[in-house]
């Protein structure tokens, strides 16, 4: 299995979090596979190395100015940013078979509650995303952490950018999506053209550049976007301005969403895809939250798809749908009829995962009328 060096590491560990004196424990969590989620290769090497991250960073923790390394499982919650369940696991030995039935078994159980409480800084290594509820108890239990939802060994090399460049052309544009009122995205597909324009006033973009030195806060490593919340209308009597259709490729189908006051209510394709779309946003309205507008921008620094979203939402532009209130948005897991359905899914615009689409222009618009053009054929431009 590739790795990084136990220097590599240390120098990871040290870029990203920057430990304070305060600091004391670190505290690394990793979801296992059930019988509704059966375990996989890659899932299986992540478990692993997360293992063999925790062995490795005892020996340096001195260096890192930490007292304790803490390593727990737990079940896999059945969905991308679905909340962490009540009660985490420590169990011993190489976790690469372990399973919810031999955690809950074996495993030594341990409240969430406890272990936020103890924690100053997160790595979250797991299946299904960790993003939205880590952020949201960084909040409750102040401590900072870096989520990395279905890593894959392929991605070691993006640990070792200099993410302090990364954070000079990210924060380029958050300050631009910090003033603008409007974010125009043009879609052209199979000959047609499709237009979302998206509401930004009352919002400020959030800058991921990989390194969390600020209190309470969590992202995803590899790291490399700025993301906003569109409004999304929750004042009274000013409702959202983002409207549109976006267009999302499943395989060789194309399925188009039509927008309203920020939520896709309507799906204006046919075939299988679609009618699986349309059956998600009857059941869950909140599905069809226009949730986050992703601004990556790792493709410029050399940077390749590799197949996990972890990873290629960092190349370019992606739309997300459904929960947004661990970006700053209204839509937490209570907006959805169905806890087990409560989803942030990213639609991200890169060649390897939506090839027949292509955001012709992101076009932003200012207070004063002026405009300003970001994107233009999938590429930056500022």
């Amino acid at each position: 299995m590739k790795e990084l060096s136990t220097e590599e590491l240390k120098q990871l560990f040290l870029t990203v979090f920057k430990p304070r004196e305060s600091d004391r424990v670190l505290t690394i969590i990793a979801d296992v596979p059930d019988d509704a989620v059966p375990d996989h290769e890659k899932w299986r090497d992540r478990r692993v190395m997360a293992y063999n991250w925790w062995m490795r960073a005892i020996a340096f923790k001195h260096d890192l100015g930490l007292e304790r390394l803490e390593i727990y499982y737990y079940p896999n919650v059945g969905s991308n940013n679905n909340d962490l369940p009540d009660t985490l696991y420590h169990w011993g030995g190489n976790p690469g078979g372990l399973t919810a039935d031999i955690l809950k078994e074996e495993g030594m159980a341990v409240p969430l509650a406890d272990v936020m409480t103890e924690t100053d800084l997160i790595i979250a290594p797991t299946e299904f995303s960790a993003t939205a509820p880590c952020k949201m108890l960084a909040r409750q239990y102040d401590f900072r952490g870096t989520t990395m939802p279905g890593f894959i060994l392929e991605m070691l090399p993006a640990l070792s950018l200099d993410y302090g460049k990364v954070h000079e052309r990210i924060m380029s544009i958050k300050t631009r999506l910090d003033e603008a009122v409007r974010e125009k995205l043009t879609f052209t597909t199979r000959g047609k053209e499709y237009v979302l324009d998206c509401d930004l006033r009352h919002r400020t973009a959030t800058p991921s550049s990989g390194m969390f030195h600020d209190d309470k806060i969590v992202g995803n490593l590899p790291s490399g976007e700025t993301y906003i919340v569109p409004y999304e209308g929750e004042i009274e009597g000013d409702p959202s301005g983002t409207n549109g259709e976006v267009p999302v490729q499943f395989g060789d189908e194309i399925v188009v969403y039509r927008v309203v006051e920020n939520r896709a209510v309507e799906i204006l394709t046919d075939g299988e895809a679609s009618a699986k779309e349309k059956a998600a946003l009857e059941a869950e309205p909140a599905y069809g939250n226009i949730a986050e507008l992703g601004h990556g921008v790792l493709g410029d620094f050399g940077c390749t798809a590799v197949g996990s979203l972890l990873m290629d939402e960092k190349l370019g532009m992606h739309v997300a749908f459904g929960r947004s209130e661990h970006f700053g948005g209204i839509i937490s897991p209570k907006s959805f009829n169905d806890p087990k359905k409560v989803v942030h899914i990213d639609r991200v615009y890169v060649d390897s995962l939506q090839p027949d689409i292509v955001v012709k222009e992101a076009l932003l618009t200012y207070p004063d009328g002026r405009e300003e053009v970001i994107m233009r054929d999938g590429n930056w431009v500022v």
